[in-house]
């Protein structure tokens, strides 16, 4: 079995999406955002973000919890009766500096781990990143169980979190999954010529909107790293073992919205080697 996954034998997937009690960290960001207005008729929210942050915009699709991640008792208060932990709250910048990662992204990820726990949380979905394998060379596709390589400190946070979600899962009875998120962007962007250099990390909003449902609604895995991006024809982060785990069908491929790609066909351009043309046969022909 993959050193990426794990499956709780015990736990079957339910036939059809259930409402749960949803709390979200980092809920006025981006994503957290997003993920709100398009969850709040299936699931009850709880959406935490600072005390200074602006939560106009998403007040209106649950609960508003304001709170700095470095308190662990409001934070154990908080989570009370939920499932599911959705901790997107971070420091986000690569350039970020050692003071926010080990206040945020360190010890906020290890209070939100612990909180879920004390709670009697089911799962917490941990928003990691491609920046924990970003120093690979540009022609490796990364599969979820090759080690980790961050390459800048943001990413370092972001294996901590990994790691620190594998140790809850193994050792604390919390289930957990890591997904490896790519370049969160609206379709607008792929369309951007200028964008090009998203093309192998590109993850629409909706596509990995429907992948954190997903990793919401699954009731098998115990823990796991998945790859966050779209249904790109190249892709940096090997998504295949998260389309067979949970069912994932990304929706959006770069090249197709991009002007300087869709105009080269490369999905029907480009195919495995071990596919074979109409005037090739298979050289076990004679013996069938």
């Amino acid at each position: 079995m993959s050193r990426a996954f794990m499956i709780d034998r015990k736990a079957r997937n339910a036939s059809q999406p259930k409402p749960r009690k949803v709390f979200v960290t980092g809920a006025a960001g981006r994503i957290g955002a997003y993920f709100a207005e398009h969850a709040a008729e299936q699931h009850e929210l709880t959406l935490l973000d600072l005390p200074d942050a602006d939560m106009s915009h998403v007040e209106q699709f649950g609960k508003v919890v304001r709170a700095d991640l470095a308190d662990l008792d409001k934070l154990k208060q908080a989570m009370a009766g939920a499932d599911t932990v959705l901790h997107l709250a971070a420091g986000p910048s690569p350039s970020v500096t050692w003071d926010t990662v080990i206040q945020t992204n360190i010890t906020g990820t290890y209070n939100v781990f612990v909180a879920a726990r004390a709670a009697g949380c089911r799962r917490v979905v941990f928003a990691s990143s491609i920046h924990a394998v970003s120093a690979y060379p540009v022609g490796v596709q990364i599969k979820p169980d090759d080690p980790v390589n961050p390459g800048d400190l943001y990413g370092v946070s972001k294996c901590f979190g990994e790691a620190m979600g594998r140790y809850m899962a193994t050792q604390q009875d919390l289930s957990v999954i890591a997904i490896r998120i790519g370049a969160f962007q609206p379709i607008e962007a792929a369309r951007d010529p200028d964008k090009i250099g998203m093309m192998n990390t590109f993850v629409s909003w909706r596509d990995l909107n429907q992948l954190i449902h997903r990793c919401i609604d699954d009731e098998s895995i115990r823990y796991a790293i998945v790859h966050g991006l779209s249904n790109n024809v190249f892709n940096q982060m090997d998504i295949s073992e998260t389309r067979d785990m949970l069912g994932y069908e990304p929706e959006d491929d770069f090249s197709e919205e991009n002007p300087s790609l869709r105009k080269l066909h490369l999905r029907d351009q480009v195919r495995s080697h071990s596919e074979r043309g109409h005037d090739q046969a298979p050289g076990i022909r004679k013996e069938l």
